[in-house]
């Protein structure tokens, strides 16, 4: 590893989704080389929409300009940066506009939408159609838990779990309401009924926590149940009280994830960490075709199972731990290892 560290801005948009993708990719650098990073965050002005901050980028309009006017940045006092990164469509024009300022290469997670892509230096996207855009590197939406502190099988294989080995510990992530999902009161009941049942039936024992989406009736239910120990219900994090940032806990103790279906990203976190994972679904519910497209993916490598909320039962439940085969290899090692190919430059001896 390099002894002069590599500085880098970190544009933020408040959405934990995206932050940690960002930040997936300064952890990725860091298997290489040391980086310094400046966190700065981004709001775009309500009255100036996205698409005309992207004209305004693709025709050549002044950056200092696209900052003040899109986000109210001062151009002056942008921190010194070699690389500026970012995650979440209101984020993009701020990327490429700072990029430009501070003639830093620039990485951006998501789609360009109508940006030309000469304003991004890589752009990091889950869909293997795009793999042939320019710029555009296809991987796991980059995820910034470290895998070397997380525990792992002492042979390195993955273990497999199901109805003759259920999982001692199972983290549970719930979101919530989101596009087109919708969760009911009856969807939860069946969601804390599974836990109990299960609980009772196989020994296994939770590690839930609720996310900024989570409504008031689920993260009530969790709450009461972890007064007692007659659900399993070891650990319950609430949002509410606990915020973001509070998944690695569970991940490094859990053996397998279940997750509702709504989240993307906390489906690729788990599956990031080398962990089974399974989804469920509610009845109003449907992804949008890039990420229907996106679980097919998860679906074929064997990483990753959806059901039926309405179908979840300790049998259905472990019937796809079955059916999944995690993944073993480090994400962030192999992010690392994509990214010194597209850029060089930044893992260059300086």
């Amino acid at each position: 590893m390099q002894s002069q560290a590599l500085t880098a801005l970190l544009l933020v948009d408040g959405k934990p989704g995206h932050y940690h993708q960002s930040e997936g990719v300064i952890a990725a650098i860091r298997r290489m080389r040391l980086v310094t990073s400046h966190r700065l965050e981004v709001r775009r002005r309500l009255f100036v929409p996205t698409r005309l901050l992207l004209q305004l980028v693709n025709r050549g309009v002044a950056p200092a300009l696209i900052l003040r006017l899109g986000y109210g940045i001062d151009a002056a006092r942008l921190p010194k940066a070699e690389v500026v990164v970012s995650a979440g469509g209101d984020t993009l024009a701020a990327n490429a506009a700072a990029a430009k300022l501070l003639s830093a290469a620039n990485i951006f997670c998501g789609r360009l939408r109508r940006l030309a892509p000469e304003h991004v230096k890589l752009v990091i996207v889950s869909l293997e159609r795009l793999a042939d855009q320019p710029n555009y590197l296809v991987s796991l939406p980059p995820s910034p838990i470290d895998l070397r502190v997380m525990a792992a099988p002492s042979n390195g294989a993955a273990v497999h779990f199901g109805r003759s080995k259920p999982p001692a510990r199972v983290g549970v992530l719930v979101g919530g309401n989101s596009g087109a999902y919708r969760y009911r009161s009856e969807d939860w009941l069946q969601l804390t009924t599974f836990l109990s049942e299960t609980h009772r039936l196989h020994g296994v024992r939770w590690l839930a926590t609720t996310s900024r989406r989570s409504g008031r009736f689920i993260a009530d239910a969790l709450a009461a149940m972890a007064q007692t120990d007659e659900g399993g219900l070891e650990t319950f994090i609430d949002f509410r009280r606990a915020g973001a940032g509070t998944l690695l806990s569970i991940f490094a103790a859990a053996q397998a994830i279940l997750c509702t279906d709504d989240s993307t990203t906390m489906i690729s976190e788990a599956i990031a960490a080398r962990l089974p994972v399974v989804s469920v679904a509610p009845a109003t519910s449907a992804l949008e075709p890039r990420e229907a497209e996106f679980r097919q993916v998860l679906t074929r490598e064997g990483w990753y199972r959806s059901l039926p909320l309405s179908r979840l039962t300790p049998d259905t439940f472990l019937a796809a731990l079955e059916e999944i085969s995690p993944r073993t290899g480090s994400q962030l090692d192999d992010l690392a290892a994509a990214m010194r190919g597209r850029l060089p430059e930044l893992f260059a001896l300086s």
